[in-house]
């Protein structure tokens, strides 16, 4: 009998560790955990324009084949080979798409599977970069700040890790460091948006008219107000643009270095990080989720979201042993259990 409870025990145990397992009892939801709500719901968004009837046509194919132009052959060829398998079953591919990202969502939402999730989230959104974004453009050199590099789904795999519920919090000053530690957290920072400011003076983005170009390509499709403020921006960086773009170098790499300075200076990189996010979000028109065919919001919105993530805490989290550890103020912050 004791042997009996004893597996009972470590199997239950193991379940809870993948997060499979609900745990008794409510709390009220911590920043992370309010985060991965936020993530979970742009998941849902995702698996719903993954519904849309543009996605079940030849269309769709066409646009997942189109991202293999100028990469190398090893990359460009499984994408081609992809993007025939789906034409030639655009309905089955497409439901298991939107399904797959529907649960998801779902699962990410429900606490007891949000490790599950997560990490499904993580391999998808590998894939997804590969096969549906062909790596964000970076090898190709079509790949800007402001047409989704280094690739949206990117993102979601990154803050599937940054806001992943380890059992036991490390010290971080921001929530985006309670698992990986505040210093693997920073790094990784400093790698996506230093890449974002590298990419904006390449000349997909830097040369003239590029930038303009991109923009009001955005316009196509969407709503009236959308459609004039894009073609308005467009055509004034039809005649600012490689100025435009160096501005945008210089802000990204301030918001890159923006987590190694001091309290005060670190909160204001994250709201510059915000701003920008928002700015690209408008010029990547939305992400053409008003369009009837887009499939994702794109970067502009993941990036707002990631930036929430490093906002400097008024409160200290946990550190690698369960006490609190004062690095940011006076009283802890909630473990998740919330």
């Amino acid at each position: 009998m004791a042997s009996q409870t004893a597996d009972v025990s470590a199997r239950a145990g193991w379940l809870r560790g993948v997060g499979a397992v609900h745990e008794e009892g409510w709390t009220t939801p911590d920043v992370r955990r309010r985060l991965q709500l936020v993530l979970a719901g742009i998941w849902l968004l995702d698996a719903l324009l993954q519904f849309q009837a543009f996605m079940f046509g030849k269309g769709f194919s066409q646009m997942l084949g189109a991202t293999a132009a100028g990469n190398p052959a090893i990359i460009a060829d499984p994408i081609n080979w992809s993007a025939k398998v789906i034409a030639d079953h655009p309905t089955a591919t497409n439901a298991i798409f939107a399904f797959i990202q529907l649960a998801i969502g779902l699962g990410i939402a429900w606490r007891p599977a949000v490790k599950l999730a997560l990490g499904a989230s993580i391999g998808w959104a590998l894939g997804v970069w590969w096969f549906g974004e062909g790596l964000g453009g970076v090898l190709s050199g079509a790949g800007g700040p402001v047409n989704g590099a280094p690739g949206a789904v990117i993102i979601y795999a990154l803050l599937a890790v940054l806001l992943w519920p380890g059992i036991v919090d490390r010290a971080a000053p921001f929530v985006a460091g309670r698992f990986t530690g505040a210093n693997v957290a920073r790094a990784l920072w400093l790698v996506l948006w230093g890449s974002l400011a590298y990419l904006a003076l390449q000349p997909a983005t830097r040369a003239p008219k590029a930038l303009g170009g991109v923009v009001s390509v955005m316009a196509s499709g969407q709503p009236g107000w959308l459609a004039s403020l894009d073609n308005h921006l467009g055509m004034f960086l039809n005649s600012h643009g490689p100025a435009v773009a160096v501005i945008l170098a210089v802000v990204l790499a301030l918001v890159a270095v923006g987590v190694y300075l001091p309290r005060p200076a670190a909160r204001a990189g994250v709201v510059l990080a915000i701003v920008t996010a928002a700015v690209i979000w408008a010029a990547e028109g939305l992400g053409g989720i008003l369009t009837g065919g887009g499939t994702d919001p794109n970067s502009g919105l993941l990036l707002a979201l990631l930036a929430l993530a490093y906002w400097p805490l008024a409160s200290a989290v946990l550190s690698a042993t369960g006490q609190p550890d004062v690095v940011a103020a006076t009283q802890p912050e909630s473990p998740e259990g919330a």
